[in-house]
């Protein structure tokens, strides 16, 4: 079995669904298709979710009927029998009436993520009906019944498995089957969500889960591109990535990708493509356990960063110290994502400011304590990158921007550079210049 999750620009209109449903049909075999909300939906919901929170009746009101109008008229454009209308109309009416009476409870995390994972559920249901509309046959499932996911960083998808070949045992007979993007049910059986931009997430633990033969991303870029094409001209898409390229690109940035996408798969073999929803002949990306190539593959750049640096004369150098220091971060939950020490000092970086006050406060009594706000990660990656005679030349950066810290040597595959946001998009376009437009790689 396939698992292809179509995005929510692959989702966004009757054309696109139209489009999505070529793609579909014209794979033989057993699919399971994740699909995302309408694009702007999400957005609308988070909306939904704020006004709730701020007893905002008024704005509830006005954003569920909105939804409403968008989703009758996607209804209108796709389903022509006017029973089969009437009915799915009704069937969405349903969904809004739910979200309506939500709307009136007292505002926590788990309502929080009941309205925001409704987009999914509206969209999936008008798919799946749209489908069968077309004579093409399929069965809906309900992600919260088997997306049980109690730990976001390293799901059980053993479990996940167990209860989807159940589900899917006890279900009427179809290639097709549907499901929802970003929904899970966290380890207290409550509705929760895999953050934004999830139903990646959703695809390939579904994908581990059941042993699929291969995952299908479909968004609306030809693959992972080698740059940031919103920063960056002439850059084009990777041909084939190794799992932990592209693990270390979505982490540090890539927006096709979901930071924790490729977690679930490395390890078991299943291949991930990345593929444009509107150009499907394109050949996208691959990604999989092969690296078929060593040296420079691709650059991304990761926003919001913030530099935290501990000066400390008397203690750094002393047993345990370092210890110390990564104990006030895992108390507070916060990853850390780059780190360089010198005699004196030790700076880090994270993209999580939450706790940050809380942070500073345990620190100071190591040492005094600077904040440097508003900074990007670079990262370049390649296999065995750090072995390259030509990756020198990404150095030649520091002759023309101020480069906060450098990660050199913690991977073979990824030297990451820290700079202030200002710096961003001219450090992407001339690192562009000096390791791809220079002959330096050969093209992908």
């Amino acid at each position: 079995m396939k698992i292809l999750k179509f995005g929510g620009t692959s989702v966004g209109s009757a054309a696109s669904i139209r489009n999505v449903k070529k793609i579909i049909t014209s794979q033989p075999g057993a699919k399971l298709l994740v699909v995302s909300a309408m694009s702007g939906v999400t957005n609308r919901l988070v909306e939904l979710s704020r006004a709730v929170k701020n007893d905002q009746k008024e704005n509830v009101a006005a954003i569920i009927q909105e939804l409403q109008v968008k989703h009758f008229g996607l209804i209108d454009e796709l389903i022509d029998d006017a029973s089969a209308n009437d009915e799915v109309r009704s069937g969405i009416s349903a969904q809004l009436e739910i979200l309506k009476a939500d709307c009136n409870e007292i505002w926590d995390q788990y309502l929080d993520a009941r309205i925001l994972t409704t987009g999914e559920s509206l969209l999936s249901f008008i798919f799946s009906s749209y489908l069968k509309e077309q004579n093409v046959g399929n069965t809906l499932l309900d992600a919260r019944d088997f997306m049980h996911i109690s730990n976001l960083e390293n799901p059980d998808t053993g479990y996940v498995g167990e209860l989807l070949n159940d589900i899917m045992k006890a279900s009427e007979v179809n290639d097709i089957f549907i499901t929802q993007g970003f929904v899970r049910l966290d380890e207290n059986l409550k509705v929760s969500t895999l953050k934004r931009g999830g139903s990646d997430y959703t695809a390939t633990i579904l994908g581990a889960a059941i042993r699929a033969s291969e995952i299908q991303i479909w968004t609306d870029i030809s693959g992972l591109h080698n740059n940031d094409p919103r920063f960056v001209e002439n850059t084009h898409a990777v041909a084939q990535l190794s799992f932990e390229e592209a693990a270390e690109l979505a982490y540090f940035g890539a927006k096709i990708l979901h930071p924790q996408t490729i977690s679930p798969v490395i390890g078991k073999n299943i291949p991930v493509y990345l593929k444009n929803t509107f150009t499907p002949d394109a050949q996208g990306t691959c990604i999989s356990a092969l690296a078929e190539r060593k040296g420079l593959k691709a650059i991304s750049a990761k926003d919001d960063i913030t530099a935290i640096k501990i000066k400390s004369n008397r203690m750094l150098m002393a047993h345990g110290f370092l210890k110390k220091i990564f104990e006030v971060f895992d108390k507070y939950e916060t990853a850390i994502d780059m780190i360089t020490t010198s005699e004196i000092a030790i700076s880090l970086t994270i993209d999580n400011i939450r706790n940050l006050d809380h942070i500073v406060t345990d620190l100071e009594q190591y040492g005094e304590i600077s904040i440097d706000y508003s900074h990007s990660i670079i990262c370049v990656v390649g296999e065995g990158l750090i072995e390259e005679k030509n990756t020198s030349r990404l150095f030649e950066i520091l002759q023309d921007v101020p480069v906060r810290m450098i990660s050199y040597g913690g991977s073979n595959n990824n030297i990451s550079l820290l700079v202030d946001t200002r710096h961003k998009v001219e450090v992407l376009q001339k690192l562009n210049e000096k390791l791809f437009q220079r002959n330096l790689v050969n093209s992908l």
